[in-house]
């Protein structure tokens, strides 16, 4: 297939042939064909003659009993992820500024580009599902240190946890009104003619700015959605729980606080608050929830989050000021010092089967670096994994439920690592962002934005 130029990729639909999504992956090729303009729908459509709103048409409530069982005597790896070199096989190329990705209950695949669209993936096709009117067009770039729309743009993506019954899917995205930037949390009918006409708002009002827009969108173990949101660069929000920035939000799938969201005097729909600029949730067996999220000049962060948790932002990043406050802010499990640092994004604790070195282990997309982080989170007193090539976060000041062993693969293979998801296969699957102006040498290339799939090399 002819290459298009950066011109022609900007609106057309991609293609991928995704064989038996679901069952054994993905496999894609390059180039495209069509109009991605075009707006194209997900599942049957159903005619209405007139959009009606996503939450005004499904019942989108969920039981909450847990759905995913606790594993309290579970054991985390102890050898080294680094012992079985990893390969990766692109399968969708010429992506603009991917941001998530998120599996739905019958395989679809939905993904987002910052520069405004969801796609999905079904039938080995990549289809333009929505593209949000208002959200703002992020502009990917060739080269540079900044893309138009900052850090902001369309973020997070969720699929309802029952997709297709209803076929909604949640949508984080940077918008703006009196030229004054926000976040909101919209869900959609994407089985409809047109979803972006269908949105529902879940959450308004969420602060943003050209930095620190926060985005992520998960459905946790008790089919809660949770949102991670950013301080906006005023450090001052984080602090205030009236605020919804600096935060880790728990709202039930129509937007209203989660039943066993902590009290905290301010808005119910926070769970946890001091947060700078998390993009990253996920699930240990046990049932612990752990942020990943970017701190000031390195001083990045993985946190375990406890309900009604103050995360220390903006008085508190360091060593002594932990210590100074005592048990009022919780410790990290992780803070990579001023020396250091990772510009954590996605991150998914995986329990496939396909790549084995990884299984049983945090994966976090590094952005700084250009690497995937691979953290094993080892509970208090078992043994840990090998750290003579890792980073071991064990310090007086950390959290001390677990001690975090981090090793570094990848790096400057794929660039920038946005999100690394796990498939309904089992398969491990990730993307980059090499097109938002902050690449370092070597990247972009001219695939650039890829989704690729990572197995253990041959």
């Amino acid at each position: 297939m002819p290459t298009p130029s950066r011109g022609d990729r900007s609106r057309r639909r991609y293609l991928a042939a995704l064989a038996g999504l679901g069952a054994t992956g993905l496999a894609g090729c390059r180039g495209g064909s069509g109009d991605g303009d075009t707006h194209t729908t997900t599942g049957t459509p159903t005619a209405t003659p007139s959009p009606v709103r996503a939450l005004d048409r499904y019942d989108v409530s969920l039981d909450h009993e847990r759905a995913r069982p606790v594993d309290t005597a579970w054991q985390a790896p102890t050898t080294s992820p680094a012992e079985t070199p990893l390969a990766t096989e692109p399968l969708v190329e010429d992506l603009e500024i991917p941001w998530d990705l998120s599996f739905a209950a019958d395989g679809t695949l939905f993904l987002t580009e910052r520069v405004g669209r969801v796609l999905s993936f079904a039938d080995g096709t990549v289809r333009t599902v929505a593209e949000p009117a208002a959200a703002i067009d992020a502009e990917s770039s060739d080269d540079g240190w900044w893309v138009t729309g900052g850090e902001g743009g369309t973020l997070g993506v969720a699929a309802h946890p029952a997709y297709p019954d209803p076929p909604v899917v949640y949508v984080y995205y940077t918008t703006t009104a009196d030229d004054e930037r926000f976040n909101r949390v919209v869900a959609m009918d994407v089985s409809a003619e047109d979803p972006a006409a269908t949105e529902s708002v879940v959450v308004d009002g969420i602060p943003g700015s050209k930095i620190h827009n926060g985005g992520r969108l998960t459905f946790g173990p008790e089919n809660f959605l949770w949102i991670t949101t950013g301080d906006a660069g005023v450090g001052d929000l984080a602090a205030d729980v009236d605020s919804l920035g600096g935060k880790v939000l728990r709202v039930t799938p129509a937007g209203d606080p989660a039943p066993g969201n902590p009290d905290l005097g301010g808005d119910p729909r926070v769970f946890t608050y001091g947060h700078r600029n998390p993009q990253g949730l996920a699930w240990l067996p046990d049932g612990a929830v752990v942020a990943s999220e970017h701190g000031p000049t390195g001083r990045d962060e993985l946190n375990r989050l406890e309900a009604g948790g103050d995360y220390g932002w903006p008085d508190i990043r360091e060593r002594g000021e932990y210590l100074a406050a005592g048990p009022a802010v919780h410790r990290p499990l992780v803070n990579t010092g001023r020396s250091g640092g990772w510009a954590p994004s996605g991150s998914l604790f995986y329990t496939g089967d396909a790549v084995p070195s990884l299984r049983n282990r945090l994966l976090t997309g590094g952005l700084n670096g250009q690497r995937l982080l691979v953290t094993t989170v080892t509970p208090a007193g078992q043994p840990l994994p090998p750290g003579d090539d890792a980073e071991v976060y064990d310090a007086d000041w950390t959290d001390d439920a677990y001690t975090a062993t981090t090793h570094s693969l990848l790096a400057d293979e794929l660039g920038r690592i946005r999100h690394v998801e796990q498939g309904p296969d089992g398969g491990l699957y990730l993307v980059t962002s090499n097109r938002d102006g902050r690449a370092g040498a070597g990247f972009p290339r001219e695939r650039d934005d890829v989704l690729v799939r990572v197995t253990p090399a041959e």
